[in-house]
């Protein structure tokens, strides 16, 4: 029999790799035999650059560049396609998770490592883009990963502006007579299944800068910068980022995107899939076992297992979800090729409990999925 192990990680216990060897584990206490294909993946956010390096075989490149708070941070984008294709993780530098618990404050964090990535790739010779921005520590508005590749933010004195979303009520202008050339030249894919647009009650400050630091206080500050960042680059433009969706993705930065570079939106999942040819893999397969941390309503905007079921669905291939937790709304799932969703957690414990034994409660999920299964298959002949 065949089995396509394709799970996300799940956040803060297993990742992608580590969920697909549980898995698979679980799967070969009931089927010594089995043909398991292994395809760790990502939908856009944290450990998108691994699944796609994994997938593609490219190469990692290292270098040291501006965290969030300006520190210097080690960061990592990746190669593909002989080294023609920089897969840009906008998290290895500007991440949420490169701050303490104490340290996250949207009002000072900033882009512009990310903006160094994207400019060492550049100099690297690299003229198509991957950008992946789960996981933003940020909500400047991707004003200092413009700042990196050379675009001069003024405020009204002519002085540079400095760092971090709450100083985007002092800009002034936009000067980009120093922007970098190479990015006209070049084209730009942007991986994500956020919809939010850029300033609002749905809009990156109101939603999300909460999640990383903000105070109700700080909420409105942040959205106020917003806004005379919205205007200015529509001013300037002619481009309205204020209610288009997606421009709100990763504090703003995918709309600063989609404002002063030849990018486009795709679903991070489906490039994903692409680069693992996991279209092909499903050939033959008997199951597909997907997977992440948490499934409920929102899994049907675009994650991960939602992408899995949708290309298994085409290809006739029946598929089962394991999830460390299970919440409302999984009713829209089955009508997309998820034919039943597993929670790992099978008796009172805390979620540090959880997380702790992650690795043999998903093996031993998994086991029960299967030997279900084969239950099934079995009460058919």
């Amino acid at each position: 029999m065949k089995f396509v192990i394709a799970p996300d990680s799940f956040k803060g216990s297993l990742s992608a790799a580590a969920a697909a060897a549980a898995i698979a584990q679980g799967i070969w206490r009931c089927v010594r035999d089995a043909d398991m294909v292994k395809l760790p993946i990502a939908d856009g956010g944290e450990g998108t650059l691994d699944s796609l390096l994994a997938a593609a075989g490219g190469q990692r490149v290292t270098i040291s560049v501006s965290g969030p708070l300006g520190a210097h941070v080690s960061a990592s984008y990746g190669l593909l396609e002989r080294g023609s294709v920089a897969v840009i993780e906008m998290a290895e530098a500007s991440g949420l998770c490169l701050l303490t618990e104490e340290q996250r404050n949207p009002a000072l964090t900033t882009t512009y490592g990310t903006g160094e990535l994207i400019r060492h790739a550049l100099d690297s010779g690299c003229r198509r883009f991957l950008l992946t921005v789960g996981g933003s520590a940020t909500n400047d508005g991707g004003a200092g990963m413009l700042q990196a590749l050379g675009m001069r933010l003024l405020d009204q004195a002519g002085g540079t502006i400095s760092p971090g979303g709450g100083n985007l009520t002092g800009i002034a202008a936009i000067d980009d007579s120093s922007w970098d050339p190479r990015i006209a030249e070049s084209s730009f894919v942007i991986a994500t299944d956020v919809q939010n647009p850029l300033i609002g009650e749905d809009g990156a400050s109101r939603i999300f800068s909460p999640q990383k630091g903000a105070s109700p206080e700080m909420v409105e500050q942040l959205e106020q910068g917003m806004t005379v960042w919205a205007d200015l680059i529509e001013a300037k433009t002619g481009i309205r980022l204020h209610d288009r969706p997606g421009a709100g993705a990763a504090g703003g930065l995918c709309g600063a995107y989609l404002a002063f570079f030849p990018a486009s939106i795709r679903r991070g999942i489906d490039i994903v899939l692409e680069y693992a040819r996991f279209g092909e893999h499903l050939a033959g397969a008997d199951l597909v076992i997907t997977g992440e941390g948490r499934i409920d309503h929102q899994t049907a905007s675009g994650k991960a297992p939602m992408g899995v079921a949708q290309l298994a669905k085409q290809h006739g291939v029946p598929v089962i979800a394991i999830a460390g937790s299970v919440g409302e709304g999984i009713d829209s799932l089955y009508a997309e090729g998820i034919h039943s969703v597993h929670s790992i957690v099978n008796s009172p414990m805390t979620l540090q409990e959880a997380i702790e034994r992650a690795p043999i409660l998903l093996e031993r999920t998994a086991e029960q999925v299967i030997r279900t299964f084969l239950a099934g298959r079995r009460g058919s002949e």
